[in-house]
Parts: C-alpha cells; sequence; structure tokens
C-alpha cells in the first residue's frame, strides 16, 4: 500500500509539473514574461530543469532587458545541454557583453562561430578586439531631414566647414571679380556666415562675409575649400598657384595647378597666407582636412605614383613641419576621381568619387580607413546622394548635423549648399485604453509595446482620460499590451510604416474580472469523467490568482456546477471533486487557506436556465451551466 502511495505521489508530481510548464508557456506566447518566470522557477524548483524551461527562464529576463537574471539561465542551459540552439548562445554572449563579461563572452563566440560559420553575426563580432564590437551602421530606420540653405546665391556655393559657430564655405557669388571661363562664373571667394541659435532655423546663416588675408586677393584666382584647426589659430585652404605678386602661374600647358596655403590668426582676421612645402608646379594639391587631433592633413592631389584621375593623400604634421605624403590606398582610391576629403570627430573619412559604384557624377563615400586598414568604402546613398555631383561632405558626429553640397535640380545656384540632420525615423503609437464593458476609460494601465522578437522595448501608463502615447521606429511589426490590476490583458498587433512622424491609433479593451462580486474568468473545462487541473484551467485560474494577490485581505468560496445530464448523485460528486481540486491549486499557488472560505460542488441543484432533467437542449444550454464561481466574501483593503 505504500509502495502505491509513492508511486501516486510521482505520478501526480510528474503530472502537475507537466501542466505547470503548459501554464508558463501561455502566459510567454502572450508576453507576460514576468508572470512566466515565476513559473517557470517554481517548476525548477521542483525539479524540471529541461533544456525548454532554463532557455524560456533566459528569454523571460532577456526580453526585459534583464541580462544579470538571464544570463543565470542562458548559462545553465549551455552547459547542461550540448547542443543548445545557437540563438541561445547568441544571446547569452549579447548578455555577457551587457554585463562587461567580455571574456565570457569570447569564450562563447568562438562556439557560435563553430556552428554557425556562415552567419553574418559571427563576422561582425569578430575582430582584433573581439569585446569591441561595432555597431552596424544601415540607413534602416534613419530619416534624413536636408534643406537648401537661404544663404546660396544664384552663383556657385559650395563646401561646409564649421569653427566656433560659423560655416565657411566657397562661393562665386562676387560679380566684381574675374570670369571664370570654364563654367562663365566668377572667381571663387571663401565667405564665412553665423549659424543661428534659433532652433527652428538652425541651419540658416546670417552676417555672412568674405574671409580676408593680409596679401590684396586677386580676381582672378580661385579660393576654396577650408579647414581650421581646433584652436582656431591655422586656416588651411586652397587657392591658385601665384607668385610671389599674388599674380596667377601658368605650366607650359596654360594651366594653373591648385596649391594648399595656410594662413595664421591675428587680431584683425587672418595674416600673410604661406604655401605648404609639398605642393608642386606640376600637379595640383588641394581640398585640405584635419584629422581629429590635428597631427594629420589629408588632401587631393594629381601627383605621379596615384591610382587615378585625382587621389586622396595623408601628411604629418609636426609643428611647422611636414612628412612625406602618403597614398590612401586602393580601398579609397580608385582609376576615378577621389574629392573633398572630410574627418569627422570619429576619424570616420568622407569624400567624394566617381570611381565606386554610384548614383551618377560624383557621390558621397565613407570609409573607417584610419581606424581599420582593411575597412571597405561605403555609399551613403539618397538621399545624400543623386544622379548629380554631391561632395563636400561636414558631419559633427556627435549630432549628427552637417551640410553638403549638390547641384541636383532645384536649387539656387550651379552648385548649393544643403543642410542635413539625421535622426531616427519615429512614429507615435496611441489610444485609449477602456474597461470591455462600461467603455470607461481606465487610468493607470500599464501599457506596453513588444517588438516581433517578443522583447518588452517600451512601457507607459494611462492618464486621467485613459489615453496612452508610446514612441515607436518606423517600418517595424510590434504588439500592444494592456494591462491592470483586476482586468484581463488585451494586446494588438501594429505595423508600423516608413514614413516620419506618423500617427498609429491602438484602442485596448480590458476585460473586467470583478463583476458583481464575484470574481469571473472563462470557463474551467475538465476532461470527461475527471477532475485534475488541465493547463488551460490553471491558465485561466492564474486570473484568480491575480487578484487575489492585488487583494490580500480578499475572501472568496469556490462553487462548482454541472449541466442535468448524468445522474444527480453522479454530477455532485464530481462537481465537489472540481471545486476541490481547483482550491487546491490555488493554495499551491501561495494563496493562504483561510482566505478560501469553501469549495463546494453543487451538481446540478442551481441551473441558470430550464434544462433540468429530461427537458431537451442545446449544447450551449447545456454549457451555460457548467461553471464556476468565486464568489467574493469580504474584501478588506
Amino acid at each position: 500500500m505504500k509502495t502505491k502511495v509513492i508511486f501516486t505521489i510521482i505520478a501526480l508530481s510528474s503530472t502537475f509539473l507537466f501542466s505547470q510548464k503548459k501554464v508558463a508557456d501561455r502566459f510567454f506566447d502572450n508576453y507576460a514574461y514576468l508572470k512566466a518566470a515565476e513559473l517557470y522557477e517554481e517548476a525548477v524548483m521542483k525539479g524540471d530543469s529541461s533544456e525548454h524551461v532554463l532557455t524560456r527562464l533566459g528569454d523571460c529576463y532577456y526580453n526585459n532587458s534583464l541580462t544579470q537574471q538571464a544570463s543565470k539561465w542562458y548559462n545553465l542551459a549551455l552547459r547542461k545541454y550540448e547542443k543548445v540552439n545557437p540563438e541561445y548562445i547568441y544571446k547569452y554572449i549579447q548578455s555577457q557583453r551587457s554585463l562587461g563579461n567580455y571574456e565570457e563572452a569570447d569564450k562563447w563566440l568562438v562556439t557560435f562561430k563553430e556552428i554557425q560559420d556562415d552567419d553574418s553575426r559571427a563576422e561582425e563580432l569578430d575582430g582584433s578586439n573581439i569585446h569591441l564590437y561595432k555597431e552596424l551602421e544601415s540607413k534602416k530606420g534613419i530619416v534624413v531631414e536636408t534643406k537648401n540653405l537661404d544663404a546660396n546665391s544664384s552663383y556657385s556655393d559650395f563646401g561646409g566647414f564649421v569653427h566656433e559657430n560659423k560655416l565657411y564655405f566657397a562661393s562665386a557669388r562676387n560679380t566684381e571679380n574675374d570670369i571664370y571661363k570654364w563654367n562663365g562664373e566668377p572667381y571663387l571667394d571663401i565667405y564665412s556666415g553665423e549659424i543661428s541659435n534659433d532652433e527652428e532655423n538652425k541651419y540658416e546663416l546670417g552676417d555672412v562675409t568674405g574671409v580676408e588675408f593680409d596679401e590684396v586677393k586677386r580676381d582672378d584666382i580661385h579660393e576654396a575649400s577650408v579647414c581650421i584647426t581646433n584652436d582656431g589659430n591655422t586656416m588651411y585652404f586652397t587657392r591658385d598657384n601665384v607668385d610671389k605678386r599674388n599674380k596667377p602661374r601658368y605650366d607650359k600647358k596654360g594651366t594653373s595647378h591648385l596649391k594648399i596655403y595656410k594662413a595664421t590668426k591675428t587680431d584683425e582676421g587672418w595674416g600673410e597666407s604661406v604655401e605648404l612645402p609639398f605642393n608642386d608646379e606640376v600637379f595640383s594639391t588641394g581640398h585640405p582636412t584635419l584629422s581629429p587631433d590635428n597631427k594629420t592633413l589629408y588632401f587631393v592631389s594629381d601627383r605621379e605614383g596615384g591610382y587615378g584621375q585625382t587621389d586622396i593623400y595623408k601628411v604629418s604634421i609636426d609643428g611647422d613641419s611636414y612628412g612625406t605624403p602618403e597614398n590612401l590606398g586602393e580601398s579609397v582610391n580608385t582609376e576615378g576621381r577621389e574629392m573633398f576629403p572630410f574627418v569627422a570627430k570619429d576619424s570616420t573619412l568622407y569624400f567624394s568619387s566617381d570611381g565606386f559604384l554610384n548614383l551618377g557624377l560624383l557621390d558621397i563615400f565613407k570609409s573607417n580607413i584610419i581606424k581599420d586598414d582593411s575597412a571597405e568604402t561605403e555609399n551613403l546613398g539618397a538621399p545624400y546622394n543623386s544622379g548629380y555631383d554631391d561632395f563636400a561632405f561636414y558631419i559633427n558626429s556627435d549630432t549628427k548635423e552637417g551640410y553638403f553640397t549638390s547641384n541636383r535640380p532645384g536649387g539656387k545656384g550651379g552648385d548649393d549648399i544643403y543642410s542635413l540632420k539625421e535622426m531616427p525615423c519615429k512614429q507615435m503609437i496611441k489610444g485609449v485604453v477602456r474597461d470591455s464593458l462600461t467603455l470607461m476609460p481606465l487610468v493607470g494601465a500599464k501599457v506596453q509595446l513588444i517588438d516581433e522578437a517578443g522583447k518588452i522595448v517600451s512601457e507607459t501608463e494611462t492618464n486621467e482620460e485613459g489615453e496612452y502615447e508610446i514612441e515607436a521606429d518606423c517600418d517595424q511589426i510590434y504588439t500592444v499590451l494592456g494591462s491592470m490590476a483586476d482586468y484581463k490583458d488585451d494586446k494588438k498587433d501594429v505595423t508600423t510604416s516608413d514614413v516620419n512622424g506618423e500617427e498609429n491609433e491602438v484602442d485596448l479593451n480590458l476585460i473586467p474580472l470583478i463583476i458583481g462580486g464575484e470574481i469571473v474568468i472563462n470557463p474551467i473545462f475538465f476532461d470527461f469523467d475527471k477532475w485534475n487541473i488541465r493547463p488551460d484551467a490553471a491558465y485561466e485560474l492564474e486570473n484568480i490568482v491575480s487578484v487575489m494577490r492585488a487583494h490580500p485581505n480578499m475572501v472568496i468560496k469556490i462553487e462548482s456546477h454541472t449541466d442535468s445530464r448524468g445522474s444527480d448523485r453522479y454530477n455532485m460528486k464530481l462537481s465537489d471533486r472540481r471545486a476541490k481540486s481547483t482550491q487546491k491549486y490555488l493554495y499551491s499557488r501561495g494563496i493562504e487557506e483561510e482566505r478560501i472560505e469553501s469549495a463546494i460542488g453543487y451538481g446540478e441543484t442551481q441551473l441558470v436556465n430550464e434544462c433540468s432533467n429530461g427537458v431537451s437542449c442545446s449544447k450551449e444550454q447545456h454549457q451555460a451551466n457548467r461553471r464556476s464561481k468565486f464568489i467574493i466574501l469580504s474584501d478588506n483593503q
């Protein structure tokens, strides 16, 4: 007899664990991760350390960005089971990175790469310092605002360099200059304009004035392409080759080549310009830009030994001394034209080229060549690039604001300067959360935004009008989940478009659990002639658990009723066993015994319709009589 009892207990325990895991799975599938975690952890405490339970526990916490707990459960799964899905290895790596455990992440990355040798993430995560993972750069989800500056003229305006809230650029707007035969416009001068501090007109310029040097500026030479040292004391710029009297100098073919000059800041403006020593009379050198530390000057030249028509070079700076120019190599330079380099604060090199795959003419590209010798060049794409010339890119890598130049249609002159601002593409998801019966708005309801992978990305609460707003990324699939104490959750799916600033209306209706002195849930179903709690019944009973936890002094009684089919005596016993089974389940979930006054089965003695013995009724009519009631006796808050 004793042995039989032991086997019965073991069987019941195994059945309960299976049921509890199924209930947890239901909550997990409905994004109730903390409730699911609670149930999964109870299952572990009772002996279920299956791969399914451990990895699901990891996911419950990972999707809530609780990486400390997620790491714990993923780690247990990875060490207990040899062939865990690689996706959990990747999540464990990410969790370890989040916690700063780079060595552990690196170790598991090796395993991940062995299993997923064709996974691009393995390549992206790899590197000389493997824990310093690079964030993928993609225009997906990025909005770029561009605007043609009001300061543009009807002539060519191009370039852009910002220093001390001034934009320096080149322009052919001075009609007193000689006409440059190449394009029929006046020769170029350097200008600067104050950048507006007004947020609404942040990209507009005021007080545009010409930049002058101590020497007399001639009307038949170009000056353009400015960069200034961090301390503001030295300006580098491009000018036509001139002699000591500042007159244009030509080679045997009648060409005046470009040279780089520098000038020092004075109390009155800029001092006399001096040409740099690596200029030459037989080739051009121009378009200077500085590295963030000002120790390297990058420039463009068509000197011998290059890869194409014009190449980008660099030269070291040591005070007033300059090293030997070095070509940046074939990962940047092509047989075509590479021009207008710019190095941002984050050491990203931007330049224009017609030698790489492009949309037409000059396109703007970027490269991490300064930080990575093996970096590939990337086309910035639209809206920076068009089928026309797009060049002279400048960006503040901190604020993602800057300028570029284009001769695309719709401008004011030959070349125009455009402001740019990069920002995430965002939309609003908004709506009202209501009581499904009264349609009254619910104040303080929690609303969560859940992404396609099941991760909770944002949450908020409704205001006094039951309204909520949540910011979301563009072009994504989300679930909006509403919840509140004493109510059943409601969820709806929403797909955001790729249009920045759009609004999505998602209203939610929560079903009340307390109605007329009862806790009302969906019908609890039992197998034929059985009274054990099935997973679907346990899932519904968790609503009772939630209400009683929210009302710690609530006392209830349980009633179980059947329909009239079957004998009166049989129905009475079966309903009473089901009521007692329901009571025991609530006890197992931590509800104190004194809070359930009674659990009684009434069989078919309290029918809600006329379907008594011998009366022909439909399945639906009989179903109305098969019910469990959870009657609230007291609730002293």
